[in-house]
Order: structure tokens, then C-alpha cells, then sequence
């Protein structure tokens, strides 16, 4: 299929009336369909997975060290997924490195219920995120190189919407059947198979083929300084409230009720708020809306971290404010250092980035969790308030720079 911005007119003026809006949805949906189905019945699969993993381990009686083992090989193999996803795809192309990665995942994943052996679930865990890092850089990189420039920012958001409705429907099947069987991970298995059939029979054309097989973080920090640094910090904020959130909630006495319902509602929030921010971004100068996403996160985190133990409801609207602006961030970084780049360097970026982020995610939890031993579990949030903080700073100095030396260069 074409470039999706030769079916469009410029965003200054598509977007005037709902219906230009409506049709820019509309094409941008069916330009990328095929790659958002792949993704959907991916993070199905990988959603019920991520919570089957650790709870069939506490049934196993594996111990919490042994549990955090198994999850850091998650990761692990992540990190050396997104730093070999381009040479693979460079020698086999994008839908067959997806469908490799997708075998494998789901391998994988039905392997758990054949074994309890500790070092084994590492091997398995390990190949689950060497997969993911993967098939996140192939889909990544295949939506911002399709939707060009002036869509950029909606196609991410649309990306999390289905990215965080798949995962809440994962987590649905653990209704189906007891985690101490076999069938949550055949369910998984087959999620994550039938993820391969929409990017198999489509006739779109994949992402031009990477110009080389390692990745670009030297290019990427020339072209746009603040692209690794912003998804570094995004990877420690992400990863140390995914991490440690709940055990904040469990902590102020309110029951594991409210623990579920504030995840719940936090999911919520991560789907409604990365589209209309994306498009924003679209508009306007995409680190202005960084800057400003990571500033309103502060005050939410503020609030979260006086909040007292009777007032339910007004942690859930912080919760839900916190879905709208906490995983916007990843995807608008994305789109801004994809606007200096090409097509066919797609894939480089995006798993230059994915690498990066991982990184963050890995040490934001370690370090947040003994501020919060240290100091109190408030912490967290004070915590993630000044990575955020830093963040806005970071951007608001490097637009007021840019500015100025563009003034300059004109006078």
C-alpha cells in the first residue's frame, strides 16, 4: 500500500472538521489493519502470559528470588532481542523474522506446563522476551515508517490503544481455567500463533529492509539529543510503577479490591490517552508535548504520593490521569526521533530505542524499591516525579535552545 500521507492532506488542515478527522482515523486504521490485528492477538498472548508466568511459579513454590530470576531473564532476553532485530531482519525480511518470532514465543509459552525446573522457566522466560524485543521492533518500526510524518504521533497512540486492550483482555482468560493446568498456556500459545496469520496473507508491503544490521544509538544521539536520554528515563518511570504501583495500593491498608480496580482503571486510562496526544503532537512541535505530558505527570505523581488511606475515589481519577499521561511519553519520543529519519531506517530506530528503554525499565524498579525501604513507600512517586521532572526540564532547555539558535541563524 502507498505512503498513507499521499492519501492525505496536510494535518493543519485535515483535522478542521470532524469529518476530515473521522476520515484520517478511518485511513489510517486500514492502511495499518493488518498490523494492528498481529498486535492485538499478540499482547493477548503475552498478556495473560506475563501474569501466568509468575502466578503458576508461586504455585510451583518457587521462592520470590527465584520468581524475580525468572522475570529479569524476561528482560535479559529482551535486551538481546532488540539488539539483534535488525540483522535478522535485514537477512529475512520483516514478515518472516515476525513469523519466527511469533513460533517462538509461542513455543515457549506451552513449554512452561512441561516442566518446573527453575533454570528451564529462565530459558523459557528468556526466549519470551528475545522474541518480544523482536516482534515490538518489527511492529513499531512497521507503523512509523507507514504512517508518515504528519500521522506519526496517532498511528503510536493507536498502537498503545490496542496495545493495552489486548493485555486487559489477557487477563481475562485466567477466568477460564486453573493456572495449574496446561490450558492458559495453550490459550497463550494459540494467541500468539493466530498473531501471525493477518501479516502473513497481506498484500502491504512491508517497511523498506534496514540499511545495516546493528544499531544506530551515535546516529540517533546527532540527529536528536534528546531521543536516548528521554526513552531511557520513560523506560525507568514505566518499569518502576508497573513494578512497584500495586504494592504502593496494597500497602495503604485498602484491600486487594482496590489494588485491581486501580490497575484496571489505570489500563483505562493507558488506552484512551496516547491517541488524542499523539494527534496533538501531529500539530504542534512534538517536544513541547513531551515536555508538557511529563510536567502534568508530575503533578498526578504529587498527588498520588500524599494521597491518605480514605480516599478511594480520588485514587482512582489520579489513576486514571496517570494512564493517560504515563505511557504517552514512549510513544511520542518514538515519533519525534523517527521525524529525522527514513523510512528504511525504521527498524534500527525503533529497536535502538526499545533497547534503551529496556535499560531503563531494568534499574528504574531496583532503585525506586530502596528509596521506598529507605524512605517510605511514597517514595515511588517522588521518585518518578523527579525522572519526570528531569524529562520536562531536558526538552523545555533543548526547544528554548533550538529556538534561540534559530532566532540567531535569521537575525
Amino acid at each position: 500500500m502507498r505512503h498513507l500521507s499521499n492519501f492525505l492532506r496536510p494535518a493543519g488542515s485535515c483535522c478542521r472538521t470532524a469529518r476530515d478527522w473521522f476520515a484520517v482515523l478511518l485511513i489510517l486504521i486500514l492502511t495499518l489493519l493488518p498490523v494492528f490485528t498481529s498486535v492485538f492477538f499478540l499482547i493477548v498472548g503475552n498478556g495473560l502470559l506475563t501474569t501466568l508466568v509468575p502466578l503458576r511459579a508461586a504455585i510451583e513454590h518457587f521462592s520470590a528470588p527465584q520468581i524475580g530470576l525468572i522475570g529479569a531473564s524476561y528482560f535479559a532476553g529482551m535486551l538481546a532481542g532488540t539488539w539483534l532485530a535488525p540483522l535478522i531482519v535485514r537477512r529475512i525480511g520483516h514478515v518472516r523474522a515476525f513469523a519466527a518470532y511469533a513460533a517462538l514465543v509461542a513455543i515457549a509459552a506451552i513449554s512452561f506446563a512441561l516442566t518446573d525446573q527453575l533454570w528451564l522457566w529462565m530459558v523459557l522466560r528468556a526466549a519470551n522476551g528475545f522474541a518480544l524485543g523482536g516482534l515490538y521492533g518489527i511492529v513499531e518500526s512497521w507503523i512509523i515508517a507507514r504512517a508518515g510524518p504528519t500521522q506519526r504521533g496517532r498511528g503510536l497512540g493507536l498502537y498503545n490503544i490496542i496495545h493495552f486492550s489486548g493485555s486487559a483482555l489477557g487477563q481475562q482468560f485466567l477466568r477460564l481455567y486453573d493456572p495449574r493446568g496446561f490450558q492458559l498456556f495453550s490459550l497463550a500459545a494459540i494467541s500468539l500463533l493466530t498473531a501471525l496469520l493477518p501479516l502473513a496473507v497481506t498484500r502491504s508491503d512491508p517497511p523498506p529492509l534496514p540499511a545495516r544490521g546493528r544499531l544506530i544509538f551515535a546516529q540517533i544521539q546527532r540527529m536528536t539529543p534528546i531521543g536516548l536520554v528521554c526513552i531511557g528515563l520513560v523506560g525507568v518511570v514505566n518499569g518502576s510503577f508497573w513494578s512497584l504501583a500495586p504494592a504502593y495500593i496494597e500497602h495503604l491498608g485498602m484491600g486487594t479490591q482496590t489494588v485491581a480496580t486501580f490497575m484496571t482503571i489505570f489500563i483505562i486510562g493507558c488506552a484512551c490517552g496516547p491517541y488524542p496526544l499523539g494527534r496533538m503532537s501531529d500539530l504542534l512541535d512534538r517536544r513541547i508535548v513531551i515536555a508538557a505530558v511529563s510536567f502534568i505527570s508530575i503533578l498526578v505523581e504529587i498527588g498520588l504520593a500524599s494521597l491518605g488511606t480514605t480516599h478511594v475515589e480520588l485514587l482512582y481519577v489520579l489513576g486514571y490521569l496517570m494512564g493517560i499521561v504515563l505511557p504517552s511519553l514512549y510513544p511520542l519520543t518514538v515519533a519525534h526521533v523517527m521525524d529525522k529519519f527514513t523510512g528504511e531506517d525504521a527498524v534500527l530506530v525503533s529497536s535502538t530505542l526499545l533497547f534503551c528503554y529496556c535499560i531503563g525499565a531494568v534499574l528504574g524498579p531496583v532503585l525506586a524499591s530502596y528509596l521506598m525501604q529507605t524512605f517510605g513507600d511514597w517514595a515511588l512517586f517522588l521518585h518518578n516525579g523527579v525522572v519526570h521532572l528531569v524529562i520536562g526540564l531536558f526538552v523545555s532547555w533543548h526547544v528554548i535552545r533550538h529556538n534561540h539558535e534559530t532566532t540567531t541563524v535569521k537575525g
